[in-house]
C-alpha cells in the first residue's frame, strides 16, 4: 500500500498489516507498544507484528533532535540571565557571524544533567490493525467522503484524493467542489475533470495554473509555457462545444478574459466561442453585479436580490445579505427573511450562524478569507468603517441568528435514526472551513477545546530538517487584545517556573528542535492579567514551510525532567507544517478554562518574526464551540438521543466504546464523515 494512505490511516488510529504475522512475539510487540507509546490494540490483535513498533517510532517521531539546552527544563532554570544571554550571544555568532550551520549548536554554560527515568502514567492511544484490503476499503471511503465534499480540501486531503484519482480513475464519484475540480484538472491534465465546470470556472483554472505552477499571484500577469497555453486551448474548445457558457457571469472578470484570450492567442472554433470572444473583447459590462447595483441604487432591494439568486446563486444572495436587509424597510426585511430560500445548504446555514450568532466585534470588523488554501486577515480601517452603510443592527443580528438556526433545525431533523452521543462532543468544533488547516496525528477542527488535565505541564514543540532556524513562539494575549512576547527576542529575561523555552537553535539544517514548558497555575499567579496562550511557528530563514520539513504538536506531562525531553507517549498531537508560507498559527491554551484550542491556521505570509503579525482575528475560534458544536450538530439530526450506546444507530464519541454490531461510530477527527453529513442534508 503506497505510504501516503498508510499515513492518513494513522492519523485515524489504524494501521495496516502487508501480511506479515507475528505468531511467536505478539505479546512482546503488543507491550512494547504500550510501552513506549502508550498505543492498545483494540481490534485485529492477530495481525500484529515488530515492524509496527519501528512504524510507530516513525509516526511518533522517536528520534527528534536535542534542543539547545539538553538538560531542558530544570538546566535552564539553573543559569543567570546573563549565562542564558551570552550562551545566546555567542551561538548566534558561530552561525550567523561564521556562518557554521552544519553542527548543532548546545549551550557553553549549561552543566551536565542526569535525567530520571521516565515512569509516568499516560493516557492510552487506541489503534486498530487492518489488513491491506480492509484497509483499501477504508482509503476508499475516505477518498469518496472527501470528494463529495462542496469545500475545498487542506493539502494533505488533496494529496490523498489525488493519489486516490490517479490509482482508481473508474471509481471516482461526482466531484462536488470546484476547488478540487480545478487542481485534480491541472495535475492530471485530464479533460474528463472539466465536465462538471462552466466557462467562468476557467478563471480559476488560470489563477490556480498561474499560482501552483508559476508561483505567480497576479493573474494579469501571465507567462504560460506553450505547453500549457495548448492545454487551455483544448479546455476552451471544449467548454464551447456544450451549454456551458453565460457570458453575463464572464462579464465580472472582463478584463482579466480579455488577457487571457489574448496571452494564449485563442482563435474561436465555432460561432458560441466567436460570440464569447467578441462579447469579452468589446466595450460595455453586462454582468450580474452591474445589474443588481443598479437595482440597489435605485431602492429596488427585493428584485435585486431575486436577481442575485436567480443569476449567481443561493449562496452568492446569503453572503450579500447584510447589505440587502440594511436597504431595506421593516415590512421588506420581514418578507425577505420569511421567503428566505429553500434551497440553502447546510453548508451555508452553518457559516451563517457563525456569522449571526457569534461575537460580534464592536471596535471595527476584521475580513478573513482564503486563496490557495492560505488565509488572508484585512482589518477594517477608521475610514472604510466611518463609509460602512451596510451594517445591521444588534436587534436585526439577533432576528437574523434566530431564524437561521431555525432554518437549519428543520433541515437536519430525523436525519440519523437513534444518536449515542458523548457530553464530551460538546469540546468540538465543527469541521467547516478546514483548508488552511494541515493535517497529522491529533489533529482536530480549528476551535476545539480540549480540558488539560489538572496538575499536567504543557511542553509545546516543533522540530525541522532542510532549513537552518524555524522559530517556535508564545504569545499571551488579555481580554481586550494586549500581549506579551514570548520567544527567542525575550526569553532570556522571562524564564521561570512557569513558563520555560529550551533556547533558540540556528543550526538546525540536519535537525534542530525548540520547545516551551508552560506550568499552568504558575503562569496564572505570575501573568494574572492574561486569558489566552498563542502558539506560532514560523520560518525564521526566510523559506516557505513547504520547502523545507517541520513538524510541531504538543505533549502533557506530569513531572518535567522525568525521561527524555521528547517522549513520544505524552505526544497528544505531532502534524506536518507544510503550508507555502513562512508563518502558521499553531494552537491556543484558555487560561481561564484550562483547556487547549485548536486553531492551525496557514497565513499568508513571509513575516519572519512572530512578533511582527496581527492576533486579534483569532479570537474568533475561541468561541465557535459556543455557537454550535459536534454534540449540538448530532443531537439537531437524531431522531431520538440515547442514553446508553448499545441502543444507538449513530454513536458520536472520542473513544473506544462497546456499541452494537452494525452501529456507525463516529470520532472527532472524522472530518470526511460529518463533512459528507453536511452535505447530504442540502
Amino acid at each position: 500500500m503506497k505510504e501516503i494512505y498508510k499515513e492518513y490511516l494513522f492519523e485515524k488510529h489504524i494501521l495496516v498489516s502487508d501480511g506479515e504475522t507475528e505468531e511467536k512475539h505478539v505479546f512482546e510487540t503488543l507491550f512494547a507498544m504500550a510501552h513506549f507509546f502508550g498505543v492498545k490494540i483494540t481490534k485485529g490483535r492477530e495481525l500484529v507484528h515488530c515492524g509496527m513498533v519501528k512504524e510507530l517510532s516513525k509516526r511518533f517521531g522517536e528520534n527528534v533532535p536535542e534542543p539547545f539546552y539538553r538538560g531542558f527544563p530544570q538546566s535552564v532554570r539553573d543559569l543567570s540571565t546573563e549565562e542564558l544571554l551570552f550562551d545566546q550571544l555567542i551561538h548566534y555568532f558561530n552561525t550567523y557571524g561564521l556562518g557554521n550551520f552544519d553542527e548543532p549548536g548546545h549551550s557553553v554554560f549549561e552543566k551536565d544533567f542526569e535525567r530520571a527515568a521516565f515512569q509516568e502514567d499516560t493516557e492510552v492511544q487506541e489503534f486498530v490493525i487492518q489488513t491491506e484490503e480492509a484497509a483499501e476499503d477504508t482509503i476508499r471511503i475516505i477518498a469518496k467522503d472527501l470528494l463529495l465534499g462542496s469545500r475545498p480540501l487542506n493539502e494533505r486531503q488533496y494529496a490523498l484524493v489525488l493519489a486516490f484519482a490517479c490509482d482508481y480513475m473508474d471509481d471516482i464519484p461526482v466531484i462536488a467542489s470546484k476547488n478540487t475540480l480545478v487542481r485534480l484538472l491541472l495535475d492530471t491534465r485530464k479533460l474528463s475533470f472539466a465536465e462538471s465546470l462552466n466557462l467562468s470556472d476557467v478563471m480559476k483554472i488560470v489563477d490556480e495554473l498561474n499560482y501552483r505552477y508559476y508561483h505567480n499571484d497576479n493573474p494579469k500577469k501571465l507567462n504560460f509555457k506553450n505547453q500549457d497555453r495548448k492545454f487551455l486551448t483544448a479546455l476552451l474548445d471544449r467548454m464551447f462545444r456544450g451549454d456551458r457558457c453565460d457570458i453575463c457571469i464572464c462579464y465580472e472578470k472582463k478584463k482579466l478574459w480579455n488577457g487571457f484570450l489574448h496571452h494564449i492567442h485563442y482563435q474561436p472554433k465555432n460561432a458560441e466561442a466567436e460570440i464569447f470572444v467578441r462579447a469579452m473583447r468589446e466595450k460595455g459590462n453586462e454582468s450580474v453585479y452591474s445589474e443588481f447595483e443598479k437595482f440597489m441604487q435605485e431602492d429596488r432591494c427585493r428584485e435585486a436580490a431575486k436577481l442575485l439568486q436567480k443569476k449567481k446563486g443561493t449562496s452568492v444572495l446569503l453572503r450579500n445579505m447584510d447589505y440587502i436587509i440594511s436597504r431595506m424597510d421593516r415590512e421588506d426585511e420581514q418578507t425577505f427573511l420569511s421567503e428566505f430560500p429553500e434551497d440553502c445548504s447546510t453548508l451555508i446555514l452553518l457559516q451563517l450562524l457563525f456569522r449571526y450568532e457569534g461575537e460580534q466585534r464592536k471596535d471595527g470588523r476584521i475580513f478573513k478569507f482564503t486563496q490557495h488554501n492560505l488565509m488572508k486577515v484585512h482589518y477594517e480601517t477608521p475610514e472604510e468603517s466611518e463609509k460602512c452603510q451596510s451594517r445591521l443592527t444588534e436587534e436585526q443580528v439577533k432576528e437574523v441568528g434566530k431564524m437561521i438556526r431555525s432554518r437549519l433545525s428543520e433541515k437536519l431533523r430525523n436525519r440519523l435514526g437513534k444518536v449515542y452521543i458523548e457530553p464530551s462532543m460538546k469540546n468540538y468544533a465543527l469541521p467547516l472551513a478546514e483548508n488552511t488547516s494541515q493535517g497529522g496525528f491529533g489533529v482536530l477542527s480549528k476551535g476545539s477545546r480540549i480540558p488539560i488535565e489538572e496538575g499536567k505541564k504543557l511542553r509545546a514543540f516543533t522540530y525541522w530538517e532542510k532549513v537552518n532556524d524555524i522559530d517556535l513562539s508564545v504569545f499571551a494575549l488579555t481580554e481586550d487584545g494586549n500581549r506579551r512576547e514570548f520567544s527567542w527576542r525575550t526569553m532570556s529575561r522571562h524564564q521561570s517556573g512557569a513558563i520555560t523555552y529550551s533556547g533558540d537553535v540556528t543550526s538546525g539544517y540536519l535537525g534542530g528542535s525548540e520547545y516551551f514548558d508552560i506550568n499552568l497555575p504558575e503562569f496564572k499567579e505570575r501573568y494574572s492579567e492574561y486569558r489566552y496562550l498563542i502558539f506560532c511557528d514560523n520560518v525564521y530563514s526566510g523559506t516557505n514551510f513547504n520547502n523545507c520539513f517541520c513538524k510541531a504538536g504538543y505533549m502533557l506531562r506530569d513531572w518535567e525532567d522525568s525521561g527524555q525531553v521528547y517522549e513520544p507517549k505524552t505526544v497528544k498531537s505531532a502534524y506536518r507544517i507544510n503550508c507555502e508560507s513562512t508563518f502558521a498559527y499553531l494552537f491556543g491554551i484558555d487560561l481561564l478554562t484550562n483547556e487547549f484550542i485548536w486553531l492551525n491556521v496557514a497565513k499568508n505570509s513571509k513575516s519572519r518574526v512572530a512578533g511582527d503579525t496581527d492576533f486579534s482575528f483569532l479570537t474568533d475560534y475561541f468561541h465557535l464551540t459556543e455557537v454550535m458544536n459536534m454534540y449540538d450538530f448530532f443531537s439537531m439530526m437524531a431522531e431520538k438521543i440515547v442514553e446508553g450506546p448499545m441502543e444507538a444507530d449513530v454513536i458520536v464519541t472520542d473513544h473506544e466504546i462497546e456499541c452494537a454490531v452494525e452501529a456507525e461510530i463516529i470520532r472527532e477527527y472524522d472530518f470526511e464523515k460529518i463533512r459528507a453529513l453536511m452535505e447530504d442534508a442540502k
